[in-house]
């Protein structure tokens, strides 16, 4: 238990957990835990639970554990990359993946056309994660201008 407390201080302290914690741990089985409290340690358990569970591709996909699929795409999407940029870039470089399902669904494309979505983002990877430092923001921007190109995807382009 002193280890855990101890855990917590150092998180608590590290400017790192505060911009990690900024926006919250957005949804899933530990959003639900900690539902209600504030502060940086529930915000990290919170966070390290969904992260450890692999929850919240589940929760955006099926509209379950408090994702909320029906807000702005933009905030949305951002969210989503901001907690998921490590698995989206995986599937995407892959062609296939529930995280980059996920953020079809987040965007709004529809089931028929998801595995276009999923062919091209594939293809203009390099156009779409252009540095291991990419923001989530200009991950978005790039995508909106790949699916702007595409004929089928750009009536999704915001």
């Amino acid at each position: 238990m002193k280890r855990a407390t101890l855990a917590m201080a150092l998180l608590a302290g590290s400017g790192t957990a505060l911009a990690a914690t900024n926006s919250g741990p957005g949804c899933g089985v530990g959003a639900m835990i900690f539902e209600g409290q504030s502060g940086v340690a529930p915000h990290v358990l919170a966070a390290t639970t969904n992260g450890t569970l692999g929850n919240q591709t589940f929760g955006m996909t099926s509209g379950t554990l408090g994702c909320d699929v029906d807000q702005p795409i933009d905030v949305a999407a951002a969210d989503f990359l901001d907690k998921n940029m490590e698995k989206v870039a995986r599937d995407m470089a892959n062609g296939s993946g529930e995280s980059l399902d996920a953020l079809a669904s987040l965007i709004g494309i529809e089931p028929q056309d998801r595995a276009h979505f999923q062919q091209v983002t594939h293809e203009r990877f390099t156009a779409i994660f252009t540095g291991e430092q990419v923001r989530s923001g200009e991950v978005i921007s790039a995508l909106n201008n790949v699916m702007k190109q595409d004929p089928i995807l750009a009536r999704y382009a915001g």
